[in-house]
């Protein structure tokens, strides 16, 4: 990213004027953390993993944990690059204390 480059112009005095040329700057690339389903995870380690890694009410948990259930996978939230490999990192070691096989990825979202 390129600072502002101040543009000069001298005024009627013999000064010279510096204006900031405005910056363009893009929106950091965002990404959907997704969890994944397997067959040995108990339901409701997904469920309080959702709620406390990322902050869903037990409703919204179920929803999800259902949704990774029937369909292999479900979206837990999106991120900035470094919050969402956080999230996995964090999902990962939980499950791994846990003796859980539970994963997690990040992907572009869409």
């Amino acid at each position: 990213m390129q600072p502002a480059t101040p543009a000069s112009t001298p005024d009627e005095g013999g000064a010279a004027v510096v204006e900031r040329l405005p910056q363009k700057v893009q929106p950091p690339q965002l990404y959907q953390v997704v969890m994944l389903n397997d067959d040995y995870t108990p339901m409701e380690f997904v469920v309080a993993v959702l709620q406390e890694y990322f902050g869903k009410d037990r409703e919204t948990a179920t929803q999800i944990m259902l949704r990774v259930h029937l369909d292999g996978r479900g979206v837990c939230g999106i991120y900035t690059h470094d919050v969402a490999n956080t999230k996995v990192v964090q999902v990962g070691e939980a499950a791994h204390q846990a003796g859980h096989p539970l994963q997690c990825v990040y992907e572009p979202a869409v």
